[in-house]
């Protein structure tokens, strides 16, 4: 029993050394490394000088890291709940549809899904353009004239959320209406031989038995939202770019613009622990909740 145990042993590990390998030279060790440059005044590419915790203490007192944090966590909040929710809400639609009327209206709302974000800025950016831009008409009807959309700082991050929303919600949707086939017809055919109602059904089936594809959807829809950049990037372009700035933003301004790759790393890891931290909290608050 001893031998046969560590030959299992022995068989598991060879299996997993490649894989051991490739993420520690791949993520660990640049993980290390960077840690390690938070605590210099290097350059984008070399070594620095030893600093300590100043680049935490500028970071502190640095007013446009608290901008681009509250940025950040703004668009976090106009985009995760939305798409999560919307994407739930267009899947149960979506699931009633039969044939090649389902797969029509499936292929409209994943379309967008595949374009590339300059595509998307373009389309946006000519739809919304503050001179003859096609929305600029109804904008016109409620506000009396032109609105430039994209250099008005309160309308900024809740018009790029928005498009965000509609060109990725695509993805939400397709992971809901893999959950919701998987939900056997026996269940909805016993319920309503018990005489539920559709709210009833949806409370007490379809709820319960897709949380788990909610909290899939929610957990990843916020990574991929805390680590918003191009679509920012390329909206604010001739506009107040401090005021819209992104945690990812500041990275890129602060390591690649500026040549201050300690900075630069310090932002990166506070944005790394907070894409962490959220992650976990929301994943087993969800989970909790699936639980009860």
């Amino acid at each position: 029993m001893l031998r046969t145990r560590r030959s299992e042993i022995l068989t598991a590990f060879v299996l997993l050394a490649p894989f051991i390998v490739i993420y520690g030279l791949l993520f660990v060790w640049p993980t290390i490394q960077m840690v390690m440059l938070t605590f210099t005044k290097a350059p984008l590419i070399g070594a620095g000088d030893w600093v300590g915790l100043k680049n935490y203490e500028r970071l502190w007192g640095d007013r446009l890291f608290w901008t681009a944090t509250w940025n950040t966590l703004y668009f976090v909040l106009l985009t995760v709940i939305p798409s999560t929710l919307l994407g739930l809400l267009i899947a149960l639609g979506v699931n009633r549809l039969k044939g090649w009327a389902q797969s029509l209206v499936l292929a409209a709302f994943f379309i967008p899904y595949i374009l590339p974000v300059s595509v998307v800025y373009r389309m946006w950016g000519w739809m919304l353009d503050s001179e003859f831009g096609i929305l600029q008409h109804p904008i016109a009807a409620v506000w009396g004239e032109n609105v430039p959309i994209f250099r008005t700082i309160p309308l900024f991050i809740p018009a790029v959320a928005f498009i965000t929303v509609w060109w990725l919600i695509g993805f939400n949707i397709l992971l809901f209406i893999a959950g919701l086939r998987n939900i056997s017809s026996e269940i909805y055919e016993a319920a309503e031989l018990d005489g539920a109602t559709r709210w009833q059904t949806f409370r007490r089936i379809t709820w319960p038995l897709i949380w788990p594809i909610t909290v899939l959807v929610a957990t990843i829809q916020l990574i991929l939202q805390l680590k918003i950049f191009d679509q920012i990037y390329l909206f604010a372009q001739g506009g107040r770019v401090d005021a819209t700035l992104s945690l990812v933003g500041l990275i890129y301004r602060s390591a690649f613009q500026k040549n201050q790759g300690g900075y630069g790393a310090t932002v990166a890891l506070v944005l790394f622990m907070l894409i962490v931290v959220i992650s976990v909290l929301q994943f087993q608050l969800l989970r909790a909740r699936g639980q009860r």
